[in-house]
């Protein structure tokens, strides 16, 4: 599997960025040996696992861990969490070409990706204090009303933006959040002056 990802990743049109083309490499890996749903699992799993732990977190971005330890640390912690062969492997592909720095970026251009060719839109959410459920059935039932049928919501939380939210489904963004709003008059009171 390992020279299979990374002729994938090599020989994958230039169009996208690294990133992009590692996730199209394992998709396409994984849909040829009929494991995709399994690999989409392990990979939501594993960008959990990068944005919930700090320590595999400072593993996988420190530039000053050799390639073979950093290699051999993040496929022990794989494997001691339950990850399969074909995550493993492509980990393990990634590290050896010096590329474990950009493992959370890989992550979520293969999880675009699996949207993407599921028909499924992505909403980047970010808010001041996290989502309750009532809110994100609010949230998705207005996206549906604003044309967007089967949308998955990606939450990130972000205190500076003081409250509201700032909703972003490609490249339209809808900014409702009190720091814009205060910035905005801001503006209008530095015309009127």
């Amino acid at each position: 599997m390992e020279t299979h990802v990374a002729s994938e990743a090599t020989t994958i049109a230039k169009g996208g960025g690294l990133a992009d083309r590692y996730a199209a490499a394992l998709y396409a890996h994984a849909d040829d040996s009929g494991a995709l749903d399994a690999v989409v699992s392990e990979m939501e799993s594993l960008g959990q696992l990068i944005d919930d732990s700090a320590d595999f977190r400072r593993l996988i971005e420190s530039p000053l861990i050799d390639v073979t330890l950093g290699t051999k640390a993040a496929l022990a912690v794989l494997e001691q969490q339950g990850f399969g062969k074909q995550v493993r492997d492509f980990v393990g592909v990634i590290s050896t070409n010096r590329r474990l720095r950009a493992l959370r970026e890989i992550v979520t251009a293969f999880s675009t990706l699996v949207a993407d060719r599921r028909g499924i839109i992505t909403a980047q959410v970010l808010s001041a204090q996290p989502l309750n459920d009532l809110q994100r059935q609010q949230l998705r039932a207005r996206l549906i009303e604003a044309g967007y049928g089967n949308v998955n919501i990606q939450e990130q939380i972000q205190p500076d933006l003081l409250g509201g939210l700032v909703v972003r489904i490609g490249a339209r963004l809808y900014d409702t959040s009190l720091k814009s709003r205060l910035q905005r008059l801001q503006y209008a009171m530095k015309g009127a002056a």
